[in-house]
């Protein structure tokens, strides 16, 4: 079988990583293009810019290249890559489409729902965001949930690793170092780590990622009067590295699968968390995960814990966890095989629609894809290009 992956962004973190972890492990002739950054894999990657959802050029040329691959299904990954990705697939007449859907918000449109219903399966790699795509609008027979998941192995502790990190950030061998891996953006609550760090003596904090927050969280280090003891590392490509130099990793996040600190457990750290799916799990069938610790709405919740967090480092006299997991439910390769028996499935389905596409020449707000809500819906009669 022969799969081409759409994905919005190949940027670190996120979707990227669970698409590079995804086709290293499926069995099958995988190919990707991204809408925005690329990066390596070890698929061949394509880039076709698109800065909008409602972007033609884009589908027009995703079509092309899906016609020209002869792919058997087309995976899309991320919200704009499932509008046009949908879209081009079925123009180009593949009989197989494959959405996930990672962060859907807000009320869905008329455009985000026609390319919706030209899909098989829409993929929710958690139960919040399967609630989102009901709320959308979205039937349960054509939602999956198949969770999110880590390579624990790419994480594992290296103290040669940690020497070198500390050297290049300028961070001794001996100093405590609390840290945070992600987008620095308003809502994952870094502001509160800052103001956090102020209560937690002699402890740094080291935050690995960049964003759109990245500015106001430097004035408010200023500000709250712990500047010298910050370090911005901006983005990482892999955040290994960034997790063997820390000594307590920290997510005030309250709105997160939690993937980052799976991967922190995972590299030995206790970990301090507003919001980690799997470890919440783990912790309502009484079985938590030793040294993590999920943060309560009380303001004073995180420096308490950061410092407790502190006294138990020096009792261990600076020695690393044991690296744990939330089970194998969320491996890597469980994903690849729930996600390849999903194929499977789809790919022996009876076809239910026939092969769709705009009238030649027709154009009008959407360009050469006729009027609007022109698009190629269940039981319409545009015809093949």
């Amino acid at each position: 079988m022969r799969v081409l992956h759409v994905i919005s962004t190949l940027e670190p973190g996120g979707a990227g990583s669970q698409l590079r972890l995804l086709v290293r492990r499926l069995p099958y002739d995988s190919e990707v293009v991204t809408l925005g950054a690329a990066a390596p894999l070890s698929a061949p990657v394509h880039r076709i810019p698109s800065g909008r959802d409602h972007d033609p050029s884009a589908v027009r040329r995703l079509r092309r290249l899906i016609r020209d691959g002869r792919y058997d299904l087309v995976h899309t990954h991320m919200h704009r890559a499932c509008i046009q990705g949908r879209i081009a697939a079925r123009l180009a007449g593949v009989p197989n489409i494959v959405a996930t859907e990672h962060h859907p918000a807000g009320p869905a449109t008329a455009l985000y729902r026609a390319g919706e219903r030209l899909g098989q399966v829409v993929i929710a790699p958690s139960p919040a965001v399967a609630e989102g795509l009901r709320s959308r609008g979205v039937p349960d027979r054509r939602i999956a949930t198949i969770p999110a998941a880590i390579d624990p192995a790419e994480f594992r502790f290296d103290p040669i690793l940690r020497a070198a990190a500390r050297a290049r950030l300028g961070i001794g061998p001996g100093q405590p170092v609390i840290g945070s891996v992600g987008r620095l953006a308003p809502d994952k609550r870094i502001d509160l780590l800052i103001r956090a760090l102020a209560e937690v003596p002699d402890a740094m904090l080291l935050l690995a990622g960049d964003g759109p927050a990245r500015a106001d969280l430097e004035r408010l280090a200023e500000i709250v009067g712990v500047a010298g003891r910050v370090r911005f590392e901006g983005a990482v490509g892999h955040p290994r590295e960034t997790l063997c130099a820390i000594d307590v990793f920290a997510s005030p996040d309250q709105f997160t699968f939690g993937l980052a600190t799976l991967e922190a457990v995972a590299a030995g750290l206790p970990a301090v968390y507003g919001s980690c799916v799997p470890l919440e799990e783990q912790a309502a069938a009484r079985t938590p995960v030793h040294g993590t610790h999920r943060l309560s709405q009380d303001r004073e919740s995180l420096p308490r814990t950061l410092r407790a967090e502190m006294l138990c480092l020096a009792e261990r006299h600076g020695d690393r966890l044991p690296a744990r997991s939330a089970g194998a439910g969320h491996d890597a390769g469980r994903l690849a095989d729930e996600i390849a028996r999903l194929y499977e499935r789809v790919a022996t389905r009876p076809a239910r629609r026939r092969v769709i596409g705009p009238s030649p020449g027709r154009r009008g707000r959407f360009g050469r894809f006729g009027r609007k809500h022109s698009f190629p819906l269940p039981g319409g009669s545009v015809r093949n290009a």
